[in-house]
């Protein structure tokens, strides 16, 4: 195939919620460009888009797919995405490099989850949004009832284009109101006549026309004097008012479409063509020390990788847009990242597994290569000596956490491998090995995401893997101040051991001045602070370590030895074996032999001291706690709201955003394991939620008794 200036080109993804019909709407558009030539179904397992064997099995899409279709002498890359929040990764990937965004509604459902999520993704990356309203020709089609859920979603900026003439099983043609044509289809290949408006539609027409007429002309000031003088705008000036009305995201055009039927494809694409933004009017990239690259083909060629995915037989494929300049096969780049020397080897634009080998791609081109040495997703690679770094895409936290191990052991470094390389592929999915919980940690965006990954280890890896609940990241601390002291004397024969340290605990409060005096058992302690170290511990929080011994009984060599003992402690706290954190520790006494006491001592005399005087001090565990934010439609609020007060959740407020509710809620994360499948069961899949964390609190004391027991129990068995 030929290249294409950055002038003939034009990004979009499709967006939706399952089942509205994105990867059908696809094939259409790459039938009626002539990439294919006969579309595939869903159901007959065989689309462009949807070509793993996973995606065959649950006949739906999981992985963003790169497409394209070339048509009007424009190349129109196309992103197919995946339609459910599980795998909202490869929409945000796509969003990243596309230029328009296309939303799929399935003119059955109406609005649903998937709209509004992935509707308020395409807000956060002001990409501009039309909307195609598919499946009318479904028997259970409403064009009503889907018109009237997309206006109290995105207000007067849902702005009809078409509307159909009858929908359900007899859907054959839509009136189109900027052309002012009645499209009639004869069959089911997009084979279309442009007819006259029947005369029981003009009224309703003109009605429509008007309106989009007015709202064209609200985006500019010359198009409104133009409309307020001649009463009128040409179809020209109207594409003009919703070409500006797209880039500021106040214009969200409406189309009639079915996919399956082919019905509406040619017209979307004409429009998509003639309105939607190019390249170079997009959103531009921008470096991470802030600088704005133009996509202009006339620049230093760069590329910013925005997927990377492994295939049978060929490898890793990277795939990337062409930020700036023009890239040639066989061309040498640096990656920003590493500095590490690439060849473009091969070129390819892509139509799912399908590559059509280029010589040459231009700025704002989507396509993919092979065989680089060291670049993933979220690099760039430069040429022409610059060293732009485009800011890497951003990616919610995950939801869903599990533990997971290989059943034989022997899979242990294979099954490592292959969940870094899952990582890299999809960077929602995260994996590591807990020092802390003793388990390999792996989280996702929910339970279906990561059993996805599981049937791919068993099935294609042939890994045999066990997921469990994880244990929880709890953390020790202390709410007063308590002292012990701790003798360790061995005698074996030859030289013995002997180190006696005497301390005092308290609670570190940030900010709160040393404490020289303490009452204890009735008795004042005076500390005579002769050194200080605060250390900030990786896993949050702070350990205060005041050196105040006098008068030598402690040699100053073994005090790094204590503390080496006491951080040992905090590693594996002395109530369930968690973290523990915010304490201060005086060294204020103790005793040392002359030929008997080295550093092995004291560490463990300053261990067993910090243990017991821990133990003392009104010990308390600390939990994770969440914020948590539940979209949820009015209907289930109740039902969901019950469900977050059995998991301890502590609700913070509710508000709407557009036909959702929304509940704000504190849930620790020892009640969260498996909420996305509750709250998916309980709403039937039209509900989602984000978390993050916030912050450490004391758990309630019938839990920490519950703890305390558990770890009791487990200490024994071991």
């Amino acid at each position: 195939m030929k290249s294409y200036h950055t002038n003939q080109i034009k990004n979009i993804v499709l967006l939706g919620n399952s089942n509205s019909g994105k990867t059908t709407l696809a094939e259409a558009m790459m039938f009626e460009g002539k990439v294919i030539d006969r579309r595939g179904t869903v159901d007959s397992k065989n689309t462009v888009s949807d070509y793993t064997e996973i995606e065959q099995m649950y006949k739906r899409s999981i992985y963003s797919t790169l497409l394209f279709t070339e048509f009007m002498d424009h190349k129109l890359n196309i992103i197919d995405t995946p339609g459910s929040d599980d795998f909202v990764g490869g929409v945000i990937s796509a969003l990243n490099v596309a230029d328009t965004a296309v939303m799929v509604v399935n003119a059955q459902s109406g609005v649903e989850v998937g709209t509004e999520i992935f509707g308020r993704w395409a807000e956060r990356y002001n990409k501009p949004m039309m909307i195609a309203v598919n499946q009318l020709d479904n028997d259970k089609a409403n064009w009503d009832s889907t018109l009237d859920a997309l206006k109290q979603s995105f207000g007067n900026h849902a702005i009809i284009i078409q509307y159909p003439v009858s929908v359900g099983a007899g859907f054959n043609g839509f009136i189109d109101v900027l052309k002012m044509k009645y499209y009639r289809f004869k069959d089911d290949n997009g084979t279309r006549e442009e007819l006259d408006i029947p005369a029981e539609e003009k009224d309703r027409a003109e009605e429509l026309r008007s309106s989009l007429i007015e709202s064209a002309a609200e985006h500019d000031e010359s198009l409104m004097e133009i409309f307020f003088d001649k009463g009128e705008l040409t179809e020209d000036e109207i594409r003009l008012g919703l070409r500006i009305g797209l880039k500021t995201r106040s214009a969200f055009p409406v189309f009639c479409v079915s996919g399956k039927k082919d019905i509406g494809t040619k017209r979307l694409m004409e429009f998509i063509i003639n309105v939607a933004p190019s390249p170079e009017q997009g959103v531009q990239f921008e470096t991470v020390d802030g600088e704005i690259i133009p996509c202009d083909e006339n620049k230093a060629p760069s590329l910013f990788m925005f997927k990377t995915a492994v295939e049978q037989h060929v490898g890793e494929v990277c795939y990337f847009r062409v930020v700036s300049g023009k890239v040639s096969e066989g061309m040498d780049m640096v990656n920003a990242s590493n500095d590490g020397k690439e060849r473009i080897a091969i070129l390819n634009a892509a139509a799912g597994k399908k590559r059509e080998k280029l010589t040459e791609m231009f700025a704002g081109d989507l396509g993919c290569t092979v065989k680089l040495k060291n670049t993933k997703a979220g690099q760039t690679l430069n040429g022409g000596g610059k060293s732009w770094k485009f800011k890497a895409i951003e990616y919610p936290d995950p939801k869903f956490r599990t533990a997971i191990k290989a059943k034989n052991e022997s899979d242990d470094e294979k099954l490592g491998e292959l969940l870094n390389r899952a990582h890299q592929e999809d960077p929602t999915i995260l994996v590591e090995y807990s020092k802390e919980l003793k388990q390999m940690i792996l989280s996702g965006q929910g339970e279906h995401h990561i059993n996805i990954l599981k049937w791919q280890l068993n099935n294609i890896h042939k890994i045999e893997i066990e997921l469990f609940a994880p244990k929880i990241p709890y953390r020790e601390t202390i709410t007063k101040v308590a002292a012990a002291d701790y003798r360790h004397k061995k005698q074996s024969g030859g030289a013995g051991q002997f180190g006696e340290v005497h301390i005092v605990i308290e609670p570190n409060i940030d900010g709160a001045p040393d404490t020289s005096k303490f009452k204890i058992d009735g008795k004042e302690l005076g500390m005579n602070i002769r050194g200080k170290d605060e250390i900030k511990l990786d896993w949050g929080g702070t350990l205060v370590y005041y050196n105040c011994i006098v008068g030598g009984a402690i040699d100053a060599r073994f005090i790094p030895a204590i503390l080496k003992g006491i951080m040992e402690k905090m590693e594996e706290g002395p109530l369930t074996g968690s973290y523990a954190r915010d304490i201060r520790v005086y060294v204020y006494d103790g005793k040392m032999h002359p030929v008997d006491s080295n550093e092995i001592s004291f560490k463990l005399a300053g261990r067993n001291a910090f243990k017991d005087a821990f133990k003392k001090a009104c010990p308390k565990i600390m939990e994770p706690i969440y914020s948590v934010e539940v979209f949820v439609p009015g209907d289930v609020m109740g039902d969901v709201m019950s469900d977050l007060q059995n998991r301890r959740a502590m609700i913070e407020g509710m508000s709407s955003e557009k036909s959702f509710e929304v509940i704000k809620a504190r849930v620790p994360l020892a009640e969260m394991y498996k909420y996305s499948t509750t709250l998916s069961s309980l709403t039937s899949g039209r509900a989602t939620f984000i978390m993050k964390f916030l912050e450490y609190q004391q758990v309630p004391t019938d839990v920490q008794e519950k703890l305390l027991k558990a770890y009791e129990a487990e200490e024994k068995d071991e």
